[in-house]
Protein backbone atom coordinates (compact mmCIF):
# COMPACT_ATOMS: atom_id res chain seq x y z
CA UNK A 1 0.00 0.00 0.00
CA UNK A 2 2.98 2.08 0.70
CA UNK A 3 4.81 1.86 -2.17
CA UNK A 4 1.79 1.33 -4.70
CA UNK A 5 1.27 4.23 -6.72
CA UNK A 6 -1.60 3.54 -8.97
CA UNK A 7 -4.08 3.22 -6.53
CA UNK A 8 -2.75 4.61 -3.47
CA UNK A 9 -0.45 7.38 -4.58
CA UNK A 10 3.05 5.46 -3.84
CA UNK A 11 3.42 7.55 -0.41
CA UNK A 12 6.19 5.50 0.84
CA UNK A 13 9.21 6.67 -1.36
CA UNK A 14 8.85 10.12 0.38
CA UNK A 15 11.36 9.36 3.16
CA UNK A 16 11.01 12.90 5.11
CA UNK A 17 6.81 11.94 5.51
CA UNK A 18 7.56 8.22 6.87
CA UNK A 19 10.21 9.56 8.84
CA UNK A 20 7.47 12.07 10.14
CA UNK A 21 4.36 9.86 10.59
CA UNK A 22 6.73 7.26 12.27
CA UNK A 23 7.44 9.60 14.91
CA UNK A 24 4.08 11.09 15.24
CA UNK A 25 3.13 7.69 16.08
CA UNK A 26 5.58 6.50 18.26
CA UNK A 27 5.45 9.92 20.41
CA UNK A 28 1.87 9.40 21.00
CA UNK A 29 2.11 6.03 22.49
CA UNK A 30 4.57 7.42 24.76
CA UNK A 31 3.11 10.42 25.54
CA UNK A 32 -0.65 9.26 26.40
CA UNK A 33 -1.38 8.06 29.57
CA UNK A 34 -4.84 6.65 28.30
CA UNK A 35 -3.49 3.52 26.83
CA UNK A 36 -7.86 3.26 25.58
CA UNK A 37 -6.85 5.77 23.97
CA UNK A 38 -3.87 5.62 21.77
CA UNK A 39 -4.59 3.69 18.89
CA UNK A 40 -7.63 6.17 17.88
CA UNK A 41 -4.92 9.53 17.99
CA UNK A 42 -2.55 7.15 16.05
CA UNK A 43 -4.78 6.88 13.21
CA UNK A 44 -6.21 11.11 13.66
CA UNK A 45 -2.31 11.78 13.41
CA UNK A 46 -1.87 9.30 10.30
CA UNK A 47 -4.53 10.57 8.73
CA UNK A 48 -3.71 14.00 9.76
CA UNK A 49 0.01 13.87 8.32
CA UNK A 50 -1.42 12.50 5.18
CA UNK A 51 -4.14 14.94 4.37
CA UNK A 52 -1.50 18.29 5.54
CA UNK A 53 1.20 16.60 3.09
CA UNK A 54 -0.99 16.61 0.07
CA UNK A 55 -3.88 19.24 0.68
CA UNK A 56 -2.32 21.03 -2.73
CA UNK A 57 -1.70 17.66 -4.94
CA UNK A 58 -5.35 17.78 -6.41
CA UNK A 59 -4.17 14.57 -8.77
CA UNK A 60 -3.49 12.64 -6.05
CA UNK A 61 -6.03 13.25 -3.74
CA UNK A 62 -8.51 10.52 -4.36
CA UNK A 63 -5.59 8.04 -4.03
CA UNK A 64 -4.70 9.72 -0.96
CA UNK A 65 -8.57 9.13 0.58
CA UNK A 66 -8.03 5.44 -0.26
CA UNK A 67 -4.85 4.93 1.77
CA UNK A 68 -6.44 6.66 4.72
CA UNK A 69 -9.36 4.29 4.20
CA UNK A 70 -7.74 0.98 3.84
CA UNK A 71 -5.14 1.85 6.77
CA UNK A 72 -8.16 2.30 8.39
CA UNK A 73 -9.38 -0.73 7.85
CA UNK A 74 -5.98 -3.02 8.11
CA UNK A 75 -4.60 -1.64 11.52
CA UNK A 76 -7.96 -2.67 13.86
CA UNK A 77 -5.66 -2.89 16.88
CA UNK A 78 -1.95 -1.59 18.64
CA UNK A 79 0.41 -4.58 17.11
CA UNK A 80 -1.60 -3.46 13.81
CA UNK A 81 -0.28 -0.13 14.37
CA UNK A 82 3.80 -1.69 15.69
CA UNK A 83 3.25 -3.19 12.16
CA UNK A 84 2.85 -0.07 10.21
CA UNK A 85 5.60 1.89 12.08
CA UNK A 86 7.81 -1.37 11.62
CA UNK A 87 7.29 -0.85 7.72
CA UNK A 88 7.78 2.70 7.67
CA UNK A 89 11.10 2.99 9.40
CA UNK A 90 12.65 -0.45 8.99
CA UNK A 91 11.38 -1.68 5.74
CA UNK A 92 10.46 1.24 3.65
CA UNK A 93 13.04 3.92 4.70
CA UNK A 94 16.40 1.32 4.29
CA UNK A 95 14.60 0.54 1.12
CA UNK A 96 14.86 4.11 -0.15
CA UNK A 97 17.77 4.86 1.39
CA UNK A 98 19.93 1.61 -0.32
CA UNK A 99 18.17 2.30 -3.81
CA UNK A 100 19.42 6.38 -3.83
CA UNK A 101 23.30 4.90 -2.54
CA UNK A 102 22.94 2.48 -5.98
CA UNK A 103 24.77 4.57 -8.86
CA UNK A 104 22.78 5.61 -11.78
CA UNK A 105 24.88 4.79 -14.38
CA UNK A 106 27.69 2.91 -14.74
CA UNK A 107 30.49 5.58 -15.58
CA UNK A 108 31.73 5.41 -12.41
CA UNK A 109 33.07 2.01 -12.67
CA UNK A 110 33.98 2.10 -16.50
CA UNK A 111 35.27 5.68 -17.73
CA UNK A 112 39.35 4.97 -16.47
CA UNK A 113 39.53 1.44 -17.71
CA UNK A 114 38.08 2.85 -20.58
CA UNK A 115 40.67 5.17 -21.19
CA UNK A 116 43.23 3.03 -20.56
CA UNK A 117 42.79 0.87 -23.34
CA UNK A 118 41.98 3.82 -25.74
CA UNK A 119 45.47 5.19 -24.79
CA UNK A 120 47.23 2.12 -25.59
CA UNK A 121 45.23 0.50 -28.11
CA UNK A 122 43.82 3.78 -29.62
CA UNK A 123 41.24 2.36 -32.25
CA UNK A 124 42.06 -1.12 -32.69
CA UNK A 125 40.92 -1.13 -28.64
CA UNK A 126 37.38 -0.48 -29.80
CA UNK A 127 36.14 -3.55 -29.36
CA UNK A 128 37.23 -4.07 -26.34
CA UNK A 129 36.49 -1.13 -24.60
CA UNK A 130 33.03 -1.64 -25.40
CA UNK A 131 32.61 -4.76 -24.06
CA UNK A 132 34.39 -3.95 -21.00
CA UNK A 133 32.08 -0.91 -20.79
CA UNK A 134 29.67 -2.87 -20.60
CA UNK A 135 30.63 -5.98 -17.77
CA UNK A 136 32.70 -4.05 -15.75
CA UNK A 137 29.35 -1.50 -15.30
CA UNK A 138 27.49 -4.49 -14.89
CA UNK A 139 30.03 -6.24 -12.46
CA UNK A 140 30.75 -2.97 -10.55
CA UNK A 141 26.62 -1.45 -9.69
CA UNK A 142 25.63 -5.20 -8.74
CA UNK A 143 28.74 -4.99 -6.58
CA UNK A 144 26.99 -1.53 -5.32
CA UNK A 145 23.80 -3.17 -5.01
CA UNK A 146 24.96 -6.52 -2.97
CA UNK A 147 26.73 -3.71 -0.43
CA UNK A 148 23.33 -1.76 -0.02
CA UNK A 149 21.02 -4.72 0.34
CA UNK A 150 23.46 -6.84 3.06
CA UNK A 151 23.89 -3.66 5.02
CA UNK A 152 20.16 -2.92 5.08
CA UNK A 153 18.93 -6.67 5.03
CA UNK A 154 21.35 -7.35 8.64
CA UNK A 155 20.07 -4.23 10.14
CA UNK A 156 16.72 -5.29 9.52
CA UNK A 157 17.75 -9.29 10.60
CA UNK A 158 18.90 -8.10 13.45
CA UNK A 159 15.63 -6.01 14.76
CA UNK A 160 13.30 -8.71 14.13
CA UNK A 161 16.00 -11.35 15.89
CA UNK A 162 15.40 -8.94 19.22
CA UNK A 163 11.29 -8.30 19.18
CA UNK A 164 9.53 -11.40 20.70
CA UNK A 165 6.18 -10.32 19.51
CA UNK A 166 7.22 -12.16 15.96
CA UNK A 167 7.19 -15.74 15.59
CA UNK A 168 10.29 -17.20 13.29
CA UNK A 169 7.86 -17.46 10.56
CA UNK A 170 6.48 -13.84 10.73
CA UNK A 171 10.42 -12.84 10.89
CA UNK A 172 11.24 -15.11 7.00
CA UNK A 173 7.84 -13.10 6.17
CA UNK A 174 9.00 -9.58 6.44
CA UNK A 175 12.95 -10.26 5.46
CA UNK A 176 11.73 -11.77 2.33
CA UNK A 177 9.23 -9.26 1.41
CA UNK A 178 12.22 -6.74 2.28
CA UNK A 179 14.04 -8.70 -0.14
CA UNK A 180 11.75 -8.83 -3.13
CA UNK A 181 11.04 -5.21 -2.63
CA UNK A 182 14.40 -4.39 -2.71
CA UNK A 183 14.90 -6.25 -6.06
CA UNK A 184 12.11 -5.16 -8.00
CA UNK A 185 13.30 -1.74 -7.07
CA UNK A 186 16.64 -2.30 -7.86
CA UNK A 187 15.52 -3.99 -10.98
CA UNK A 188 13.93 -1.05 -12.21
CA UNK A 189 17.00 1.14 -11.70
CA UNK A 190 18.91 -1.67 -13.61
CA UNK A 191 17.21 -1.35 -16.72
CA UNK A 192 17.28 2.79 -16.81
CA UNK A 193 20.93 2.21 -16.33
CA UNK A 194 21.19 -0.50 -19.20
CA UNK A 195 19.55 1.66 -21.82
CA UNK A 196 21.77 4.51 -20.81
CA UNK A 197 25.16 2.65 -20.64
CA UNK A 198 25.21 1.93 -24.94
CA UNK A 199 24.66 5.65 -25.42
CA UNK A 200 27.48 6.80 -22.56
CA UNK A 201 29.80 4.49 -24.67
CA UNK A 202 29.21 5.97 -28.07
CA UNK A 203 29.54 9.23 -26.24
CA UNK A 204 32.99 8.37 -24.38
CA UNK A 205 34.41 6.82 -27.55
CA UNK A 206 33.47 9.95 -29.69
CA UNK A 207 34.57 12.38 -27.27
CA UNK A 208 37.75 11.09 -26.77
CA UNK A 209 39.21 11.22 -30.63
CA UNK A 210 37.43 14.71 -30.83
CA UNK A 211 34.13 14.08 -33.00
CA UNK A 212 31.46 16.03 -32.44
CA UNK A 213 27.92 14.48 -32.15
CA UNK A 214 24.58 14.96 -30.70
CA UNK A 215 21.59 13.60 -30.21
CA UNK A 216 19.24 12.97 -32.64
CA UNK A 217 16.10 15.67 -33.08
CA UNK A 218 13.01 14.23 -31.74
CA UNK A 219 10.97 14.88 -34.71
CA UNK A 220 12.89 11.45 -36.48
CA UNK A 221 13.39 9.47 -33.16
CA UNK A 222 10.93 6.97 -33.70
CA UNK A 223 11.71 5.97 -37.17
CA UNK A 224 15.22 5.38 -36.71
CA UNK A 225 16.84 4.84 -33.29
CA UNK A 226 20.27 5.30 -32.75
CA UNK A 227 22.75 7.18 -29.99
CA UNK A 228 24.70 9.75 -31.76
CA UNK A 229 24.47 11.77 -34.79
CA UNK A 230 27.53 13.43 -36.84
CA UNK A 231 27.48 16.23 -39.19
CA UNK A 232 29.48 15.32 -42.17
CA UNK A 233 31.72 17.97 -44.26
CA UNK A 234 29.20 17.82 -47.19
CA UNK A 235 26.09 18.66 -44.98
CA UNK A 236 24.54 14.96 -44.39
CA UNK A 237 24.43 13.02 -41.22
CA UNK A 238 25.87 9.88 -40.07
CA UNK A 239 23.94 7.75 -37.17
CA UNK A 240 25.84 6.10 -34.91
CA UNK A 241 25.04 3.14 -32.58
CA UNK A 242 27.17 1.15 -30.44
CA UNK A 243 25.67 -2.63 -29.64
CA UNK A 244 26.69 -5.90 -28.31
CA UNK A 245 24.35 -7.59 -31.16
CA UNK A 246 22.22 -5.83 -33.62
CA UNK A 247 19.00 -8.12 -32.21
CA UNK A 248 17.65 -5.71 -30.10
CA UNK A 249 17.29 -3.16 -32.85
CA UNK A 250 16.79 -5.88 -35.79
CA UNK A 251 12.81 -4.50 -36.38
CA UNK A 252 13.39 -0.54 -35.57
CA UNK A 253 16.08 0.01 -38.00
CA UNK A 254 14.63 -2.16 -40.58
CA UNK A 255 11.69 -0.28 -40.47
CA UNK A 256 14.12 2.95 -41.37
CA UNK A 257 13.85 2.81 -45.30
CA UNK A 258 15.87 4.67 -47.77
CA UNK A 259 13.36 7.49 -48.13
CA UNK A 260 13.12 8.08 -44.20
CA UNK A 261 17.00 8.34 -44.44
CA UNK A 262 16.88 10.45 -47.82
CA UNK A 263 14.53 12.61 -46.06
CA UNK A 264 16.44 13.90 -43.08
CA UNK A 265 19.73 14.34 -45.10
CA UNK A 266 21.39 10.80 -43.55
CA UNK A 267 24.11 9.37 -45.26
CA UNK A 268 24.37 6.32 -43.42
CA UNK A 269 23.96 4.40 -40.13
CA UNK A 270 27.23 3.08 -38.55
CA UNK A 271 26.75 0.49 -36.32
CA UNK A 272 29.68 -0.94 -33.84
CA UNK A 273 28.83 -3.97 -32.89
CA UNK A 274 31.04 -6.60 -30.53
CA UNK A 275 29.10 -9.85 -30.69
CA UNK A 276 27.95 -10.32 -34.76
CA UNK A 277 27.46 -14.52 -34.75
CA UNK A 278 23.47 -13.57 -34.97
CA UNK A 279 24.65 -11.03 -38.10
CA UNK A 280 22.77 -13.13 -41.22
CA UNK A 281 24.08 -12.83 -44.26
CA UNK A 282 19.79 -11.67 -44.51
CA UNK A 283 19.95 -9.12 -42.24
CA UNK A 284 23.47 -7.84 -43.75
CA UNK A 285 21.77 -7.24 -47.13
CA UNK A 286 18.26 -5.66 -46.24
CA UNK A 287 20.19 -3.47 -43.95
CA UNK A 288 23.11 -2.68 -45.76
CA UNK A 289 20.45 -1.47 -48.55
CA UNK A 290 19.22 1.26 -46.38
CA UNK A 291 22.57 2.37 -45.61
CA UNK A 292 23.83 0.50 -42.75
CA UNK A 293 27.35 0.07 -42.40
CA UNK A 294 28.12 -2.54 -39.81
CA UNK A 295 31.69 -2.17 -38.11
CA UNK A 296 32.60 -6.06 -36.81
CA UNK A 297 35.70 -6.79 -34.57
CA UNK A 298 38.68 -7.33 -37.05
CA UNK A 299 38.87 -11.08 -36.17
CA UNK A 300 35.27 -11.76 -36.49
CA UNK A 301 34.25 -14.63 -38.65
CA UNK A 302 31.23 -12.72 -40.13
CA UNK A 303 33.49 -9.33 -41.26
CA UNK A 304 35.60 -12.48 -43.23
CA UNK A 305 32.82 -14.22 -44.28
CA UNK A 306 31.38 -10.64 -45.48
CA UNK A 307 34.58 -9.20 -46.92
CA UNK A 308 34.56 -11.91 -49.74
CA UNK A 309 31.20 -11.86 -50.41
CA UNK A 310 30.20 -9.82 -53.59
CA UNK A 311 27.00 -8.85 -52.28
CA UNK A 312 27.64 -8.39 -48.71
CA UNK A 313 31.22 -6.16 -48.84
CA UNK A 314 30.34 -3.02 -49.29
CA UNK A 315 28.17 -3.37 -45.47
CA UNK A 316 30.84 -4.26 -43.40
CA UNK A 317 34.05 -2.98 -42.13
CA UNK A 318 37.27 -3.70 -39.68
CA UNK A 319 36.08 -2.02 -36.40
CA UNK A 320 39.40 -0.66 -36.46
CA UNK A 321 38.77 1.27 -40.02
CA UNK A 322 35.88 3.20 -37.73
CA UNK A 323 37.54 6.69 -36.34
CA UNK A 324 39.44 6.64 -39.71
CA UNK A 325 35.85 6.24 -41.82
CA UNK A 326 34.85 8.80 -39.72
CA UNK A 327 36.85 11.05 -40.09
CA UNK A 328 37.40 11.02 -43.73
CA UNK A 329 33.27 11.62 -43.33
CA UNK A 330 33.76 14.69 -40.93
CA UNK A 331 36.64 16.47 -42.33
Amino acid sequence: MLIGGDKYGGVGKDNKLLSALATSLRVIAKETKNRNEILQLQKEALKNVLTTRFASAKTKETRIRRLIADLEKEIENDQDMEVFILTCENVMLPINQAIENIPSDDKDFTQAIARSFLNIQGEKGLARVINLWDDLGVKGCLTAERTEIVKAFATLRILLSRTNEISEHERDIILTAFAQEFERRAGQKRKGRAGGSLEDVTSFILDYFAIRSSKAPEHFQADIEVDKWVRTKDGWLIGISCKRTIRERWKQVSSAEGTVLSKFKIKHIYHVITFDEDLSDEKLTLLGGLRHVFYLPDTSRILAHASQHVGLKDYVRPMSHFIRDLRNEVS
